[in-house]
């Protein structure tokens, strides 16, 4: 018998199909009788751009199976970084794995996940069989695209996305700009854009892999001192636009982070363990990028900073 015709260890074959790190989805569809179903999947792959096609299966065994197979069309939830626990709540049996999810209704009443990196609304175009497994094959009728990093899986574990340490040394590596050092070198104000344009490169994209857009980051790290911030006291402190800061505050609130306590906003225990995240990415930046430097001149660095900053 050859080697290709030898049986297949089935544990040490998902092993190996675990080193193929993917995203993670929650399929979500609604038979006609109304009946809604929800799976956690990372079989989802593209299939065609024209037409647009995409595919993702689903276990034979699956009590939700007669539901994707009567449902005229399926939604693809392709989740962030932080929705790692409503990435379990779909994955383990329940009677009701939609108790206490918000959601919108798409086409074919197919449910929408909030707060996802994107999602994809699509009609069943086929499905054909695979094994253990049925593959269905959906024509994408809608999408949103929501920016947010998404949540990986790899190994039998949740992961995020991170740059590349060969690619942040290549942009380290890069050399200033030949007008950086003409008259531009003396201007402060050219300086100090420019330093936070080089400190955010590496800085920013850790902080998105959280899952959070830089507007709801800095609204928990600005709430993580205080016993609560009114919407006044926000605008002050974290410099957006009014309606940047209502849409992160009510996104917070919807992840459970952020609560109301009269005319102020405060910290869920999830918040502050959120925050507290956040805060360790942000102490990390800042002792790599000041390591060369001794406490005295960073304490200088500070006063001139704050000094600064009084100006206005």
């Amino acid at each position: 018998m050859s080697s290709l015709e030898s049986p297949i260890d089935s544990r040490a074959f998902r092993r190996a199909l675990g080193n193929f790190a993917t995203g993670v989805t929650i399929v979500t569809a609604t038979a006609p009788d109304g009946t809604r179903a929800g799976v956690t999947a990372n079989s989802f792959n593209s299939v065609s751009l024209d037409p647009p096609l995409i595919l993702w299966s689903i276990d034979k065994r699956s009590s939700s199976l007669a539901v994707f197979r009567q449902a005229s069309h399926f939604a693809v939830n392709i989740l962030a970084a932080d929705q790692i626990e409503l990435s379990n709540q779909f994955a383990r049996p329940r009677d009701d794995k939609f108790a206490g999810v918000s959601f919108d209704s798409g086409l074919g009443g197919a449910p929408l996940l909030p707060d996802c990196a994107a999602r994809f609304q699509c009609q069943l175009h086929q499905q054909v069989d695979g094994g253990d497994h049925v593959i269905l094959i959906g024509l994408v009728q809608a999408f949103d695209d929501l920016g947010r990093s998404p949540l990986l899986y790899h190994q039998g574990a949740y992961s995020m996305v991170l740059p590349h340490t060969r690619m942040t040394a290549k942009a380290e590596g890069q050399p200033a700009s030949s007008a950086f050092q003409g008259r531009l070198s003396h201007n402060l104000y050219y300086l100090m854009t420019q330093a936070v344009r080089g400190y955010q490169a590496d800085y920013q994209p850790r902080q998105l892999s959280t899952g959070l857009r830089t507007s709801e980051a800095r609204m928990l790290m600005v709430l993580e001192n205080d016993a609560g911030l009114c919407l006044g006291d926000l605008l002050r402190e974290v410099a957006m636009p009014l309606r940047e800061i209502e849409e992160a505050v009510a996104i917070l609130k919807r992840k459970g982070m952020v609560v109301d306590a009269e005319d102020r906003y405060v910290l869920t225990p999830a918040g502050v363990e959120q925050a507290d995240a956040l805060w360790r990415i942000a102490r990390e930046q800042q002792d790599k990028v000041f390591a060369q430097f001794s406490e005295e001149q960073v304490e200088t660095f500070k006063t001139m900073l704050k000094a600064v900053i009084a100006l206005g």
